[in-house]
């Protein structure tokens, strides 16, 4: 490519029966200048939405003129995903952000995968990788890191990129997934981009299956602050209103918490909230209208995202919450 040039073009995966393309669409944006290269992933789950919009916005704001360095954007790495409205890809039912750094003699999933990561690995200074939460929850945009033993990018770099979000909290997550749901939480496209020393992150956006401008806004002027602080456009040309907080609040342990009865999920806190220990976080009613589980924690928690799909049978996920936290200041890494 030559400098100031765009290209859309497409990642190849494989094929379906039909003989119709798997591919992940790919813009590349070079600058005039030479610099870094910031890769933005706009999903990999195919119902999260609203990383899908920030990313294909993002690719028409940026001037290659005014950048230094390249802009690789992958508004999915999950198209089959996408294409169904579903979180896994049909075929094979795959947690994508879980099998990372992929396979090529693997199923559909591990196979995007490895297009997308060997791509990566070859080009990006730095990642970010976008996600909502499910369809039946919502929160604010918050942020997600982790930290990979004897990587050289520190918490304290991964913390500073997560404050241009403005995020709701920055949650540090444990990759053993502790107090969390089972997976292979290594296999995270961020987590194998720590692995070779490329910064990498998390921005979750909300509600999946739904478009939240606001949050899409969020995420632009994030991603364009993070840009400007890697050196890819000059901070002039950042139309990013108020600076980034000079602290964040880093969540250290999180959980879910379930329905013990069946019934209707009345909720009480929301996104963002503090809600003391003993406090209600909502209540379970039967079809008669008599409550039959009243929802709280013997502890403290910051509520990162509420149920809204009211429908509950014993062991649904109502509230995801932080249970401890600190708040870090953010220093110039």
């Amino acid at each position: 490519m030559q400098p100031g040039a765009v290209a859309h073009d497409y990642l190849p995966v494989g094929t379906m029966s039909s003989g119709m393309a798997i591919a992940i669409p790919v813009t590349v944006i070079k600058g005039a200048a030479p610099g870094p290269c910031l890769w933005v992933n706009g999903q990999v789950h195919g119902n999260e939405l609203n990383g899908v919009i920030a990313a294909v916005e993002l690719g028409r704001r940026v001037d290659p003129a005014a950048l230094s360095g390249s802009l690789v954007i992958t508004p999915t790495a999950n198209p089959l995903g996408l294409d169904n409205r579903t979180k896994t890809a049909p075929q094979d039912l795959q947690d994508l952000d879980q099998t990372f750094p992929g396979n090529p003699q693997g199923m559909v999933t591990n196979h995007m995968a490895h297009a997308l990561f060997q791509e990566v690995r070859a080009v990006a200074s730095c990642l970010v990788n976008m996600h909502t939460m499910g369809s039946i929850h919502d929160s604010k945009p918050y942020c997600v890191y982790k930290v990979f033993p004897g990587s050289a990018v520190t918490e304290a770099q991964l913390l500073r990129m997560t404050s241009f979000f403005e995020p709701s909290v920055s949650c540090r997550m444990d990759v053993g997934g502790a107090g969390e749901l089972p997976g292979n939480i290594a296999g995270g496209l961020d987590y194998q981009c720590l692995a070779i020393d490329v910064p990498a992150f998390m921005v979750e956006l909300g509600q999946g299956s739904w478009y939240t401008p606001e949050n899409v806004e969020q995420a632009l002027t994030g991603l364009l602050r993070l840009a400007s602080h890697l050196g890819l456009i000059d901070e002039s040309g950042v139309s990013a209103g108020a600076p980034a907080p000079a602290s964040v609040r880093r969540v250290t342990r999180r959980r879910w918490v379930m329905a013990r009865h069946g019934g209707l999920f009345l909720a009480a806190g929301r996104a963002g909230q503090i809600v003391p220990a003993g406090a209600p976080l909502g209540r379970i009613v039967d079809l008669h209208g008599a409550e039959v589980e009243a929802v709280s924690l013997d502890t403290d928690c910051i509520v990162i995202g509420m149920r809204r799909d009211p429908v509950v049978h014993t062991g649904d996920r109502v509230a995801f919450v932080a249970t401890q936290w600190d708040q870090a200041d953010i220093g110039a890494g």
